[in-house]
């Protein structure tokens, strides 16, 4: 799975390419219009009357720009940023190091917030609604309740399951945004704009070749357009036509739609061995080799979002649009 070109989790490789791309103010970011007017309103706001920006929670597949957008708000509010994630944070002495070191109106950035351990977020649930953090000091009828005030922050918090949220964190955020997987033209744009980053030219309709293949997000489409000018520096000029980019994208096997080999594999073995189905989890993970909860949790959803697979009460179908994209005729018990 990891080694996937086409996963939009994060990848060694994509690290310090990311970070050299990200744009750096809401003017220069690409996408996502609505929750960055909205964002834009509220940092206005908070600037205005000098108070911290209300708590933030971005959540949405990955790979769409969470982190991104993150230090994005602490640079148009002009203040310093504080990055951890949830699972570094094992015990609530770690948060409070952390909370006792921001300075006033600083954004303290969490990652996977949704893999914070219960007794951190006891800590944190002050720390959200009074800037607090409170202490029990000794044991038995001698022990007592300190609380030791906190600079005024602003938390921002990620994660691409928003579900596995308690209530009580959840309602402690006062703006909470998803992201969307982006269109076609928005991930052509960005194409654009990263490969004259990278000081490589890109004609015709190359860019939006690139972006028709990387599923609606755009850690996909940097990660393919390092590939496609890899093979247009080496077998072209260093320019990326529409044939170098059709021919690399072929050569590394992601199809028009964004599928690679493994979906391929998935789908071919269900239309093959089971009919198309409906065909059990476990059963698709034995045919294929690959464990029940890798196909649930990064196979499945893009091949449900286009359309190519079902969920049925008695197990996943793989829809006549699936068979017509891999050129095999529709039988009539599927369709």
């Amino acid at each position: 799975m990891e080694d996937r070109i086409v996963t939009a989790h994060l990848m060694m490789e994509d690290q310090t390419v990311e970070y050299s791309l990200r744009p750096r103010y809401l003017a220069e970011y690409i996408g996502q219009t609505q929750v960055k007017e909205n964002l834009k309103i509220y940092i206005e706001a908070a600037k205005l009357r000098r108070e911290p920006l209300d708590h933030v929670l971005l959540y949405g597949p990955p790979g769409l720009g969470k982190t991104t957008l993150s230090n994005i708000i602490a640079n148009e509010l002009g203040v310093n940023i504080r990055t951890t994630s949830g699972p570094a944070i094992e015990r609530p002495g770690d948060l409070a190091a952390i909370l006792t070191n921001l300075q006033e109106n600083d954004v303290l950035f969490i990652d996977e917030i949704h893999r914070l351990h219960r007794t951190v977020e006891e800590v944190l649930y002050p720390a959200m609604e009074d800037f607090a953090l409170d202490f029990i000091i000794g044991k038995g009828p001698s022990a007592r309740s300190v609380r030791l005030d906190l600079p005024k922050f602003t938390l921002i918090g990620a994660t691409t399951r928003a579900g596995l949220l308690s209530a009580p964190l959840r309602d402690r955020f006062g703006v909470v945004s998803r992201l969307e997987f982006y269109t076609e033209d928005e991930l052509a744009y960005i194409v654009s704009r990263n490969a004259e980053l990278f000081g490589v030219g890109v004609v015709g309709e190359a860019s939006r070749e690139i972006a028709r293949r990387s599923r609606g997000t755009p850690r996909i489409a940097n990660r393919l357009l390092k590939r496609v000018r890899d093979h247009a520096q080496v077998n072209g000029d260093g320019i990326i036509t529409d044939d170098i980019a059709h021919g690399a994208l072929e050569r590394i096997q992601v199809d028009p739609m964004g599928l690679d080999s493994v979906d391929h594999k998935m789908l071919r073995s269900m239309i093959q061995n089971y009919r198309g189905g409906p065909v059990g989890l476990d059963t698709i993970a034995a045919s294929i080799g690959e464990e029940s909860q890798t196909i649930e949790d990064v196979y499945e959803p893009y091949l449900m979002q286009i359309g190519f697979l079902q969920r049925t009460p008695r197990g996943r179908v793989v829809t006549p649009s699936a068979y017509r994209h891999l050129g095999l005729p529709v039988p009539e018990y599927n369709g």
